[in-house]
């Protein structure tokens, strides 16, 4: 014979400050959990959503980002003849030479390091994903930048209009681009050989960027261009070399976990001292709802059941916490690209939903020794500790 689920209820209410202060601190340690998990999640996916599949891109073979690489122009010259490589209306091979660097951009925050790339026209031609929302793109020639919507909404020299100095002078920006959620959104883009003329690095640029003709060729187009003798390149779709840079969110994940481990052994033994305290204050109902008829088993199922429902008030309200961390804009810096990463906080339902079932097996574990010790209570023994 089962207990009535009112009376778990009904028993919650009666003790509002025990139960508010166990589910509180239930929902806290839920809470760092899922700021974690988002945070992770977030940059995942922005990392995911740069870079398009058909994109191949070539560096000095050892090279661990393109940073540290250094693309020859003459190799260059040969890796966009190659068959496999896709044409625009024109006939010209949808090839991008690229240089990357990094500049120091101040705000009231504090310093952050930022990629700046240089690229031809059809860089952007192959970044099909990129819109020019505000201005419009950079003159080939001209000391001009075009900036990521994420810098441009957290730095204020990098607006319209705006003058940023590094190398030999000024630089204007002239467009905002959007990417949707990809890391482009972090990056300036610049012209390739004004950039070049003036970090001196005219014949060491970083990489190439190639695109395919179809997905069948992106394969092989890889294959021979890493079995070239006659270049030291590495070669690898866009998309797989943003993905290796999640490295950057591992530590940040481990520690959050620990974190929130640690947390939830604490909420694990609230609600274990919780429930141990109903079960003493509760011996002599334990001992009617025996004489009423209700099992052992029954009276171990409702008293694992309150826990659970502390639990899950305590999940439901750690999550309602970090919700309004969804699309808030934060930034991390890379290990790969030393540079900043903007992106969003993302809470999918399935981080909700990871969220929920932590708390309630903290609600489990916490429950379930006290539930045994009701259980296990004598009917007179009960009765009698009134």
């Amino acid at each position: 014979m089962t207990v009535p689920i009112s009376y778990n209820i009904r028993n919650l209410a009666a003790r509002k400050t025990t139960t508010i202060m166990t589910a509180l601190g239930i929902a806290l340690t839920v809470a760092v959990l899922l700021a974690v998990l988002a945070f992770v999640e977030g940059l995942r996916t922005s990392l995911a959503a740069t870079g398009n599949p058909l994109n191949v891109l070539v560096m000095r073979k050892g090279a661990t980002s393109e940073l540290t690489s250094m693309m020859r122009r003459p190799w260059f010259q040969d890796l966009k003849m190659r068959p496999g490589v896709a044409r625009d209306a024109s006939g010209e091979p949808l090839a991008s030479l690229e240089m990357v660097t990094i500049i120091v951009l101040e705000n009231d925050h504090g310093d952050m390091n930022v990629t700046v790339r240089g690229l031809t026209p059809i860089g952007f031609e192959i970044r099909r994903n990129i819109r020019v929302t505000q201005g419009r793109k950079f003159e080939p020639g001209k000391r001009e930048l075009v900036v990521g919507k994420s810098i441009a909404e957290r730095y204020s020299a990098a607006r319209i209009g705006g003058k940023i100095h590094f190398g030999r002078g000024d630089w204007t920006v002239v467009g905002i681009m959007d990417a949707g959620r990809s890391a482009s959104n972090s990056e300036i883009f610049a012209d390739l050989n004004q950039l070049s003329s003036d970090q001196n690095r005219s014949e060491g640029l970083s990489s190439a960027l190639l695109r395919a003709v179809d997905a069948a060729a992106v394969r092989p187009l890889i294959n021979e261009i890493e079995a070239d003798p006659k270049l030291n390149v590495t070669a690898m779709t866009e998309r797989e070399y943003y993905e290796q840079q999640q490295v950057s969110a591992a530590p940040i994940l481990a520690m959050g976990t620990f974190v929130s481990i640690i947390m939830a052994i604490g909420s694990c033994f609230a609600a274990m001292n919780t429930m141990y305290a109903a079960v003493a204050r509760r011996s002599a109902e334990i001992g009617t709802l025996r004489v009423l008829g209700f099992s052992r088993l029954g009276i171990l199922a409702s008293f694992t059941f309150e826990a659970l429902l502390l639990s899950l008030a305590g999940g439901v309200l750690g999550l309602l916490l970090v919700l309004p961390l969804t699309n808030v804009t934060t930034g991390i810096g890379s290990f790969v690209t030393f540079s900043e990463i903007a992106f969003d906080f993302r809470i999918t339902p399935q981080i909700a939903g990871v969220g929920i079932l932590f708390s309630l097996l903290m609600g489990l574990l916490g429950g379930l020794f006290p539930a045994a010790t009701a259980a296990r209570k004598q009917i007179l023994t009960a009765l009698r500790q009134v």
